[in-house]
């Protein structure tokens, strides 16, 4: 009879291994020494050289981004977007010919990132064809002023020229210069009533070389091309251009020319 031999334990993980080897719970240890330590060196030549390498790329990056930055128009428009926006705004509600409508109301000077801190508040604001935005401001950046313009065109927005307490009530304002872009993108545009639209000469500032000169007579020619182009694209009459050359100084519009130029669509009708 064959006796039963209990077979030696093994481990889960453990291969099996020829009868009379002993099990070794660690690494080969040398021989009157203590046991080696096969783990990485936090601080080993690889690691330092890595850490050099991150360094590097920062020092690169910080520096080319100090370089964008202290441009004066770098500066200005960061400044405008994440430090200090030159625009305010705060939504409500209001009544638009009998209607209750959601309305961005929009104040302050147009700087140099406006277009795109409007962009983010008509997406935070949520509002939607036809809801209403109330432009009170002096004017500024006419780039800024006509992407802001093409942006409420492309959704459906209504300008106004107004302000609004957290009540949602009215109350006159006015909208001068670049700002009159601005409202202009309106697809519908109201006139509201005490408030006002002015218009003037859109020039830049002269240099001293008679060279730098000659630029600005065409850099003001391609301004007015861009404005009549984009006026008339908003279905302003090209007469308004007239009304810009007028005067350098601000030209208040009556409600009547404002109708009469198409730049006003429709007299506010609200309660």
């Amino acid at each position: 009879m064959v006796p039963r031999i209990k077979p030696p334990s093994l481990r889960p993980e453990e291969p099996a291994r020829p009868w009379g080897r002993p099990a070794s719970d660690g690494p080969p240890q040398a021989p009157g020494g203590p046991p080696r330590d096969n783990g990485r060196r936090w601080f080993g030549r690889s690691s330092l050289a890595s850490l050099l390498f991150a360094l590097a790329i920062i020092a690169l990056w910080g520096g080319r981004a100090w370089q964008d930055l202290s441009s004066p128009a770098a500066w200005a428009y960061w400044k405008d977007l994440y430090v200090a926006p030159s625009l305010t705004s705060s939504v409500t509600q209001i009544d638009l010919s009998g209607r209750n409508v959601r309305a961005l109301a929009v104040r302050g000077e147009i700087g140099a990132a406006a277009a795109s801190w409007f962009r983010e508040q008509l997406d935070t604001a949520k509002l939607a064809p036809d809801d209403v935005v109330l432009l009170s401001s002096p004017g500024g950046r006419l780039d800024q002023a006509t992407i802001m313009g093409e942006v409420i065109r492309a959704r459906g927005l209504t300008t106004m020229v107004a302000s609004a307490d957290a009540q949602g009530r009215l109350r006159p304002a006015y909208c001068a210069s670049a700002c009159v872009l601005v409202f202009a993108g309106g697809k519908i545009r109201e006139a509201f009533p005490g408030s006002r639209l002015g218009v003037h000469q859109f020039t830049t500032s002269l240099p001293k070389s008679a060279d730098a000169s000659r630029d600005i007579v065409g850099d003001t020619q391609k301004t007015t091309a861009m404005i009549l182009d984009y006026m008339t694209r908003m279905g302003v009459s090209p007469s308004i251009l007239q009304a810009m050359s007028a005067s350098r100084d601000i030209r208040w519009l009556t409600e009547k020319e404002a109708l009469d130029l198409n730049l006003a669509t429709e007299r506010y009708a609200g309660r």
